[in-house]
């Protein structure tokens, strides 16, 4: 298992690294918003020679503009994967299966030479969705122990923990296999 982390704009831009294999780094959200930290974070995980993977936070409603919105601000580079966070808003609301779906096409269809995966948490996995979709891979965010989510679903990525953040493994045997599968 490869460790790795998520970061917003609420961490560090010099977020620590040893040990680290990949960082997703939040991008957008919606269609009107863009992490401060964005630019910094991202150098600092190149720096480091990590694998990158930018994250979109989907609210439900206008999908073509939201994917837009991201893939023009999320750095386009070869080999970076690109996520969609799909869970419950601020609102108490959340983008349906459908939209879920369309959202992860319509990313794959502007950027065709990233994966695209879907992150999203235990709950959502058994109880909202209902397309098992998840573009090129899952990214599954369950309390427990790393590497062991509670679902039988195949996952690329396991956020195992937010405390002290979140924190992540790739089901992957080396650092290099993850970088051939996101170059793929």
């Amino acid at each position: 298992m490869l460790r790795g982390i998520d970061v917003s704009a609420y961490q560090s831009a010099s977020y620590g690294t040893h040990g680290l294999s990949f960082v997703f780094i939040k991008a957008t959200e919606g269609r009107s918003y863009i992490s401060s930290k964005l630019t910094a974070q991202t150098k600092h995980g190149r720096d480091a020679g990590l694998v990158l993977g930018f994250y979109h936070f989907l609210w439900p409603g206008d999908i073509d503009a939201q994917a837009a919105y991201f893939v023009a601000h999320a750095p386009e580079k070869a080999g970076d994967v690109l996520a969609v966070d799909w869970e419950s808003t601020s609102a108490g609301t959340h983008a349906s299966n459908a939209e879920k779906d369309l959202f992860i096409r319509k990313v794959k269809q502007l950027r065709p030479h990233n994966r695209v995966v879907l992150y999203t948490n235990r709950h959502f996995w058994l109880t909202v969705d209902t397309t098992s979709y998840a573009g090129d891979g899952l990214w599954i965010a369950d309390y427990v122990k790393a590497g062991h989510p509670r679902i039988k679903a195949k996952w690329l990525f396991h956020q195992y923990t937010d405390d002290p953040q979140d924190t992540d493994v790739a089901n992957f045997g080396s650092a290099d296999a993850l970088r051939d599968w996101a170059k793929a």
